[in-house]
């Protein structure tokens, strides 16, 4: 495996069990290092770990918040093996890369394989996955947009803040659940929980 740009790597294998799991390709590379996080935090790869549970392919797979219970449009079988910094899913389908966007839970059709989404993101990860190398991540971190990127009002007005990737990930699960059916362009009202 040819990646540039890694900030960190996992630790050993320590889950073996969801090695037989996994496509061919994720266990090779996962063989190799067992995960990574490129440019402080742009693009999260997560590894056959049990913990922590941020990096924990299972967890985010098969565990009690996996996003098959979190968004309705996730198969079972279908294998969240990456993030970005902003918490959008990468998975695995039938052997083909499909992105979920977190804030709203809509999928679509990213990359034909593996191997070219890892060659897309080191010819120009920025592009390609549309993230930035300004905001330096902790490992365990993600960056929350508000307001959130699927309104309006957001776009280069929102504020980027690092927080622990569960609490981002739990936040744009709810946000998803609560606006999946109000139509494009319609209104939703925010009020602020004390």
């Amino acid at each position: 495996m040819n990646i540039s740009g890694i900030t960190w790597r996992g630790d050993s294998i320590d889950d073996v069990e969801i090695l037989p799991e996994v496509r061919a390709n994720l266990f090779q590379i996962l063989s190799q290092i067992n995960g990574f996080i490129l440019h402080d935090g742009a693009l999260h790869v997560r590894g056959a770990s049990l913990a922590p549970e941020w990096h924990s392919l299972r967890a985010a797979w098969r565990g009690k918040g996996s996003f098959t219970t979190l968004y309705p449009n996730v198969k079972p079988s279908d294998i969240p093996f990456a993030q970005d910094q902003f918490g959008d899913q990468f998975l695995i389908r039938e052997g083909k890369i499909l992105r979920l966007f977190a804030e709203t839970g809509e999928i679509e059709p990213l990359a034909e394989s593996l191997e070219d989404f890892l060659s897309r993101v080191e010819d120009d990860i920025e592009t390609f996955l549309t993230v930035g190398f300004r905001d330096k991540l902790q490992p365990g971190e993600l960056l929350l947009a508000y307001p959130p990127f699927c309104f309006q009002e957001s776009g280069a007005n929102a504020s980027l803040k690092p927080v622990p990737a569960g609490e981002v990930i739990s936040f744009h699960a709810d946000l998803a659940r609560q606006i999946r059916d109000v139509p494009d362009g319609g209104q939703v009202q925010i009020k602020p929980i004390d």
